[in-house]
């Protein structure tokens, strides 16, 4: 059973990239974690441009495959997960390049499929179960908008 609380939240989605925020939480008011690992599983891990908090390494059993990597605090600074309550939380964000042709957000690619808190497996719910994101970021609307300002405006001249 997995120990901890791993939140993995998309947090934006660009047109080349998309940044996703991992958080643990420690609901263990007798434990706290020292040099604690994360290993995830996700098939986008390949394309990892930066981890912001965390320390990180692909781990690569097989040289053609990349969709396993660790992230581990960093000393001094995170590498202690404390008991529960207020210091009971560490967090970090992932920015990974989008390669449309081996990644897709559709029918639940976005989150990982296996993530293990200190070689602990820690349950996630079938992809199936997960929202339903868009493959791309939003277009901007501000032509839109200035489009229609000036049609009103016009009309309201003619008026």
């Amino acid at each position: 059973m997995c120990p901890v609380r791993v939140h993995w939240h998309v947090k934006l989605n660009y047109k080349d990239y998309w940044r996703v925020k991992v958080a643990i939480t420690n609901f263990n008011y007798r434990m706290n974690y020292t040099m604690w690992t994360l290993v995830v599983q996700h098939p986008n891990l390949n394309n990892v441009t930066q981890v912001f908090s965390f320390d990180y390494k692909p781990l690569v059993p097989y040289e053609s495959v990349n969709d396993t990597g660790m992230f581990y605090g960093t000393k001094f600074y995170n590498d202690l997960l404390m008991e529960a309550g207020p210091s009971g939380n560490v967090q970090s964000e992932v920015l990974l390049q989008k390669d449309k042709n081996t990644f897709t957000f559709r029918q639940g690619w976005a989150f990982p499929r296996k993530v293990y808190f200190n070689g602990e497996e820690c349950m996630l719910p079938p992809p199936d179960t997960y929202p339903f994101l868009p493959n791309s970021a939003h277009a901007k609307l501000a032509g839109f908008s200035a489009l229609a300002c000036s049609a009103i405006l016009l009309l309201l001249a003619l008026w």
